[in-house]
């Protein structure tokens, strides 16, 4: 008896196609958009990369004469004072936030799955889950007035205890801790969920034996509900690490100023002054090539590691 999945079917030209194939044939038309779309905008502009070994005058185009250059716009970003204090920032601050919204939505997600009453807990996750569809550009706006050292609610809170007004957007020393303290407030809620969903794949019987075992509510989120969500963990901190040089450009750039440029200045934020306030085209376009490299290359191993370890694959 032949499976419906696998009966051919014929075609007008008399062709054989199977059932399966004709049947995802409108999943994949679906998926047209979005690959033209990556061709126009991700693919096509890499043709510009080739302004990284130009002297680029943009009047005459990407390839209307232009000097070549070779190396130099390299070993001049290279040469540059301030640019191993830029990577620096870009680093510490990638490396924070990444254990921060591991840290955070992993003890949140074990604290709400112990919440019985579901009304409240539904509650918490909405409230929680909604900084996440606001862009930067708002909660920035947010985060200027509830920082401002004059009237911001932190401020006047901690004015209360006789704390000094603290310049939260205009100190070098805190200015980094501030950026990972508000991307973790705006994504910490998504982060949530996927380890709640986590929480609930787990078999519900280990807890019923951990129970009969005598284990208490902090025995078995040690050993049962841990270990359970282990692999979720493990896998996003693996790739993760394609992010340690994005620091977050529409974050900081919203937010910081030039009195903190010495610890808030990352890799995006100068190659924009460069490229389009100073119209350094060919060293901005030498930055942004070996940022996109070495991304490239966290990104590649970070793959492959979850393949290695966890049999993660797209597809």
């Amino acid at each position: 008896m032949e499976l419906a999945t696998d009966k051919p079917v014929e075609t007008g030209g008399g062709k054989k196609i199977n059932y399966r194939k004709k049947r995802e044939l409108p999943l994949h038309l679906m998926l047209l958009p979005g690959l033209i779309l990556i061709v126009i905008f991700a693919y096509i502009p890499m043709v510009g990369v080739s302004i990284a070994f130009q002297n680029f005058i943009p009047l005459k185009g990407l390839f209307g004469g232009q000097k070549w250059t070779g190396m130099d716009n390299i070993q001049y970003v290279f040469a540059m004072p301030n640019i191993w204090n830029v990577v620096w920032n870009t680093v510490f601050i990638a490396i924070m936030k990444i254990v921060a919204n591991l840290l955070v939505p992993i003890t949140f997600a074990l604290l709400l799955n112990e919440v019985r009453n579901m009304l409240f807990k539904r509650t918490t996750q909405t409230i929680i889950y909604f900084p996440y569809f606001l862009s930067w550009i708002i909660l920035g706006g947010i985060m200027i007035d509830i920082l401002s050292p004059s009237d911001g609610i932190v401020n006047s809170f901690l004015g209360l205890f006789g704390v000094e007004p603290i310049y939260f957007l205009g100190e070098n020393s805190w200015f980094p801790f501030t950026m990972v303290a508000s991307d973790v407030w705006k994504t910490f809620g998504f982060n949530t969920v996927i380890y709640l969903a986590a929480i609930t794949s787990i078999d519900p019987s280990l807890y019923e034996a951990a129970a009969v075992d005598g284990a208490g509510r902090w025995k078995q989120t040690w050993h049962v509900t841990l270990p359970g969500m282990q692999m979720i963990i493990i896998l996003l901190m693996v790739l993760s690490l394609g992010s340690v040089l994005d620091a977050g450009f529409d974050q900081i750039f919203n937010l910081y100023s030039p009195q903190v440029y010495e610890s808030g200045d990352i890799i995006d934020t100068m190659v924009y002054r460069m490229g389009l306030l100073q119209a350094q085209y060919g060293p901005s376009t030498a930055v942004g090539l070996l940022k996109s490299l070495v991304s490239f290359v966290l990104i590649a191993t970070s793959y492959l590691i979850a393949y290695r370890l966890f049999k993660y694959r797209l597809f």
